[in-house]
């Protein structure tokens, strides 16, 4: 599932091809993916804009399109972007445009768990969706507070939107892994030290993840992320990765590195 680190990538991808070119035609539009607009609105919204700067908040894309807003694409589990010339669109093909460089933009989205909207601008977006700060722009100080009086799981405050925008089941679970906490520990367990030694492993997981491209391949080795099965040996200790459930999502650890508090 696209993730802040993924999501980055796609905004720098954009950055290199279809930015700051200008969009001739909606080729495609699933309007199943649409959100708070309709689809002659969003085709008449989109055509003949101008693809000016790309921004990220946590695991959304804002691609400015002058005077008209904010195009928003949220990737789901499965959303990718793909910049063509010729040939046919990419297998699920939700959002294609034609720009004026002769190729064209695919929003590729195979499960519909993405969407496509329109936003008069990046903060009200956020604050109608009650979207916390985004992870990498979030200072210690803010993370420190927002955790306060919390009672939930470690790895349920990390992936609760509202809380700091970006991190999903994979980065969770490694930054769990990565700060020797077990993902179902409660955070009153927790004190100010080792909520900081959290938060710093939460950063340096995210920063490298995006230096790598969020590529799974180019990871780390001695990261959790390429032996997430029950039953795999843990790229540290060697002892066996379980699994459990977390907030309802399939959660991975090595209970000898990181044992139950």
């Amino acid at each position: 599932m696209p993730e802040l680190p993924d999501v980055e990538t796609f905004r720098r991808y954009l950055g290199s091809t279809a930015l700051h070119k200008t969009v001739e035609a909606v080729l495609a539009l699933d309007e199943d993916l649409l959100e708070d607009v309709d689809g002659r609105t969003a085709r008449r919204i989109l055509t003949g804009v101008s693809l000016d700067e790309a921004r990220r908040h946590g695991k959304r894309l804002f691609v400015c399109i002058g005077d008209r807003g904010w195009l928003v694409l949220h990737f789901g589990m499965t959303g990718e972007l793909a910049y063509y010339r010729d040939g046919e669109p990419p297998a699920h093909t939700r959002l294609l445009l034609a720009v004026d460089d002769g190729y064209h933009l695919a929003f590729t989205n195979q499960r519909k768990f993405g969407s496509v909207s329109m936003a008069d601008d990046v903060e009200s977006y956020v604050a109608r969706h009650d979207l916390g700060p985004d992870a990498l722009e979030m200072e210690w100080p803010e993370f420190r507070e927002a955790l306060e009086g919390r009672r939930g799981a470690v790895k349920s405050t990390l992936m609760d939107q509202s809380i700091l925008a970006g991190v999903g089941n994979v980065y969770a679970d490694e930054t769990c892994f990565q700060a020797h906490v077990r993902p179902d520990t409660k955070l009153r367990r927790l004190d100010t030290d080792r909520r900081r030694s959290v938060y710093r492993v939460m950063r340096r997981v995210l920063t490298t993840a995006i230096d790598r491209q969020a590529d799974p391949d180019a990871l780390p080795r001695t990261w959790l992320i390429g032996h997430r099965h029950e039953g795999d040996a843990c790229p540290r200790c060697g002892g066996s990765v379980a699994r459990t459930e977390v907030g309802g999502r399939s959660t991975y650890y090595c209970p000898d590195c990181q044992p139950a508090e």
